[in-house]
Parts: structure tokens; C-alpha cells; sequence
């Protein structure tokens, strides 16, 4: 997964995806995304095609990982995490993708060179914000996410984004500081529906024999 990147420890793995993605991140400025092959991104990187492929599969694969990577680094710079026993911990989530949609898409023309993988951006953030809200969510005793937290998480995250994406597109939205607190509103109904949910979970069948 792209955001995987970010899990990244070995600091020369790190620093060449790093290069890969402020390449194509310049790149986009005075190009758009089809006129912009793999070989103009190595040498924009100043590596190889062969390093390219050695951490992305294309140029897809590249510009979902550049699109989650700068969310979830906005997402650390501001230490958001999400504890689900902490009914306002959804806000910061909120405001952080509010605040990443607008600061990406201030001009026109990026809008315009992006909207044809508007797909592979969506479920970049969507990953993103699943990956934070999973976090705060019931655990079992080894630590694993319950299984009812997955589904949580997924719900919770796609009505993040949707909702913040529609107040985006929307002529004269208010400020994000208004529209925060209405989307948390909507959404803490879902974050606080784990438990309930995880206890509907059918249990397995004990062995025949037993």
C-alpha cells in the first residue's frame, strides 16, 4: 500500500521514494499527468528507470503513494491521533482533511491535470484516515483490531472524505472551522457503533467432538 512508505525504515529506501516523489510532484506543476512518463520521473529524480521499478510498479502506483505519503505526513506534523474514548478526537481528523484538499487543490489547473485519477487521490486519503481511525479502535487481547473495527474504520473514513470533499466542491463553502463540527456530528454516530457491532459478531462453532 502506498502509505506503506511512510512505515519505511532504511533511510536510503526512504530518501530514493522521497526523490521519486518530489519529482513528480514538480513535475505536475508545468505538465499534466499523461505527458508525464516514467523516464522524465527518473531523471527528474536523477536515478535509473531500473531504481524506479524497484519501488513502484508505474507512474500510478507513484502518484498514489505521493498523494498518501504528504496526507499522512500532515497527519504527523500535527501528532492527529484517534482515541475512540475521546468523543472530540474525530475533530482534528476532520480539520486535517478539510485543510489537505484545500492546500492540494488551490489552483484550477491542478484540479484540472488530476481530476482523471481523482480515483487513485480519493482512496490514497481514504486509506489514510482508515489506517488513524483503526488505531483508536477495540482491540482483542493479542492487540489485533477487532473484527467489527475494520468495517468501523472503513464506513467512518469514506464518510470523512465524502463529506469533506462535497463541502470542498461546494460554491461559497463556510470555513472549515464551521463544517467541522457537522461532519464530526455525522460521523460519531459510526466511530461509537464498534462495540455494538463487534458483539452482533457471530461466534465461531466449537469443533464437532469436543
Amino acid at each position: 500500500m502506498p502509505i506503506s512508505d511512510c512505515e519505511v525504515r532504511d533511510p536510503r529506501i526512504r530518501r530514493t521514494r522521497q526523490l521519486l516523489q518530489a519529482a513528480l510532484r514538480n513535475l505536475m506543476e508545468t505538465r499534466s499527468f499523461e505527458e508525464i512518463a516514467v523516464q522524465d520521473i527518473a531523471e527528474a529524480a536523477t536515478v535509473n528507470r531500473a531504481t524506479f521499478y524497484d519501488h513502484y510498479t508505474d507512474k500510478y502506483a507513484l502518484l498514489e503513494a505521493m498523494i498518501a505519503g504528504g496526507f499522512h505526513k500532515l497527519l504527523a506534523e500535527r501528532r492527529v491521533q484517534y482515541d475512540a474514548a475521546c468523543p472530540s478526537a474525530a475533530r482534528a481528523i476532520v480539520l486535517a482533511t478539510c485543510d489537505y484538499l484545500t492546500q492540494g487543490h488551490s489552483g484550477k489547473a491542478g484540479c484540472d491535470q488530476q481530476s482523471a485519477f481523482q480515483p487513485l487521490i480519493d482512496a490514497a486519503i481514504v486509506t489514510s484516515i482508515r489506517r488513524v481511525v483503526l488505531v483508536g479502535l477495540p482491540r482483542n487481547g493479542d492487540g489485533v483490531p477487532e473484527p467489527a473495527a475494520g468495517i468501523v474504520a472503513a464506513a467512518a473514513s469514506w464518510a470523512i472524505y465524502g463529506a469533506v470533499k462535497e463541502w470542498f466542491r461546494s460554491p461559497g463553502r463556510p470555513p472549515a472551522e464551521e463544517i467541522v463540527p457537522v461532519i464530526v456530528g455525522l460521523v460519531t454516530p459510526i466511530l461509537e457503533s464498534a462495540p455494538a457491532l463487534q458483539s452482533r459478531q457471530p461466534v465461531a462453532a466449537a469443533p464437532s467432538g469436543s
